[in-house]
């Protein structure tokens, strides 16, 4: 497998990632426990946790297998987040001291380490000043109880602040930014993407396949049943089919899928992740998969190649519609002009 550096650190990690949402919820921990093997097996490095998946329960399955592992785990990245509510009193979400400082050490309990390689903000905070979050993270670094640190869901001005104002105040930076990121979902690419390309911080990418609308399970004028995501819930988050299927760019990217998956013999999803991978400042893509098999056929996109021109005809159909300006033809036009 591919290896690629944990955004502008010195760590090594695989060009894709094991996402364990599903552990514990839509998976169990037999299951959870083969896709892990199956990981490890394809060379993969990069394990990625939150504490707040399936009640923190996920990193308890992520921890026995690695007990149970230990030459396997001792060659594992593992990063895990925290900032989302574990609890009901008022001091049990956010990004202070006191919350993430309890957040780490679960965390730290249910996976069965005294470190982790990546500790990542789940989403911004609007009530912690940015300063203390910067300075728990800063001794969390120092202390050895985190490698280095990351953000996730971070909007471009969010992220630009939070790198600038560590580097004014001599604190550790970031390393990574985890968003949603698909042939469906390119809107990160007007503003998060640019903020982050200027930071030095690698992408790790959420949500690859846009809720399963990536791997050819979906057609035009026929909603989803069976055991799929939006078979069982057909208004599941913002890949809900309602909303998806309204959108004719929706179908113009799928076609364009479908072709270039026949052309190269593949699933549809092996094209998506592979485009996915090629995009600017892709440190490793999140693969969150509910059984062995969905894995291990997503874990082949690796070593898929995609010719330019297949690549361009992606581009083509997922150009998001933007307005005229500020990044439309108006937008452009201004940008280029010199005085």
């Amino acid at each position: 497998m591919k290896l690629r550096t944990l955004g502008n650190s010195g760590t090594a990690v695989s060009a894709v990632a094991l996402g364990t949402m599903t552990f514990g919820a839509e998976a169990d921990e037999s299951a959870s426990h083969e896709m892990l093997d199956a990981f490890a097996e394809a060379g993969g490095t990069l394990i990625d946790a939150a504490d707040v998946y399936a009640g923190g329960l996920s990193e308890e399955i992520i921890g026995r297998w690695m007990a149970g592992n230990p030459t396997t785990a001792q060659r594992m990245v593992i990063a895990t987040k925290g900032r989302f509510p574990m609890g009901p009193d008022a001091n049990d979400h956010g990004t202070s001291r006191r919350h993430l400082r309890r957040a780490l050490e679960a965390s730290l309990r249910r996976l069965g380490v005294d470190h982790v390689d990546l500790y990542q903000l789940h989403a911004w905070d609007p009530i912690t000043p940015l300063d203390e979050t910067l300075g728990f993270l800063d001794d969390a670094v120092r202390s050895g109880l985190i490698s280095y640190w990351g953000l996730s869901n971070f909007t471009g001005w969010q992220l630009t602040k939070a790198v600038h104002r560590a580097a004014a105040v001599g604190m550790s930076a970031p390393v990574t930014l985890q968003p949603q990121y698909s042939l469906l979902s390119r809107e990160i690419e007007f503003e998060i993407v640019p903020a982050a390309l200027d930071a030095g911080l690698g992408l790790l990418p959420w949500g690859p396949l846009a809720g399963g609308w990536l791997t050819g399970k979906y057609r035009r004028d026929t909603a989803p049943t069976g055991a799929t995501r939006l078979g069982e819930d057909p208004n599941r988050g913002v890949e809900a089919y309602d909303r998806r299927s309204a959108e004719e760019r929706t179908w113009v990217v799928l076609d364009v899928l479908h072709a270039i998956a026949d052309d190269n013999g593949v699933p549809p999803s092996r094209v998506a992740l592979a485009w996915l991978q090629s995009r600017p400042g892709m440190t490793s893509v999140i693969l969150g998969a509910r059984t062995v098999d969905q894995l291990r056929d997503n874990l082949a996109a690796g070593d898929l190649e995609l010719s330019a021109e297949q690549l361009g005809r992606l581009d083509a159909a997922s150009a998001p519609r933007v307005p005229d300006y500020p990044y439309g033809v108006l937008g452009v036009e201004q940008r280029a002009r010199r005085l």
